[in-house]
């Protein structure tokens, strides 16, 4: 895969949509996540209503593919109930590390599935999962506090 071919229109709309790069006031909970090898640097808020997350806030930043697919976790998430958001992050890191190639399962990610190949760039894999272990983090975090 060559990296024009993954500055695709898709991660080009998605990095620079900025719709969700804001903080949320009373989010409920808060992540911060890191990629150390290049720098980008995100944080996850994620408002969180009767087992639903009702908004998810970025701030931070990174590559346009580090914003990109966070920006797609961030829309695909909204409206989701907690489990079906943990259901997305399982998916996306199992797509990225090749465990899940069913076309028909991959369907569920929509957009996301722009970083199906980026397991072939091995430096550029790192910036594209950041958002999505970010996400698994504060779930895990939100039900460790709701206990």
């Amino acid at each position: 895969m060559e990296l024009n071919e993954l500055y695709s229109d898709i991660v080009t709309e998605y990095a620079a949509d900025k719709s969700h790069w804001h903080p949320l006031a009373g989010a409920d909970v808060h992540m911060r996540g890191v990629n150390p090898s290049c720098g980008d640097e995100l944080n996850l808020e994620l408002d969180i209503e009767d087992g639903r997350i009702r908004q998810a806030g970025l701030t931070g930043g990174g590559c346009a593919i580090s914003e990109a697919s966070a920006s797609i976790m961030a829309d695909m998430v909204e409206g989701k109930t907690l489990e079906e958001a943990k259901t997305l992050a399982g998916l996306f890191l199992a797509m990225v590390r090749k465990e899940i190639t069913d076309v028909g399962q991959l369907e569920t990610l929509e957009d996301a599935q722009v970083f199906e190949n980026i397991s072939n760039m091995p430096a550029r894999t790192k910036c594209a999962v950041l958002a999505w272990h970010t996400l698994d983090e504060a779930l895990k975090k939100w039900e460790a506090e709701q206990l």
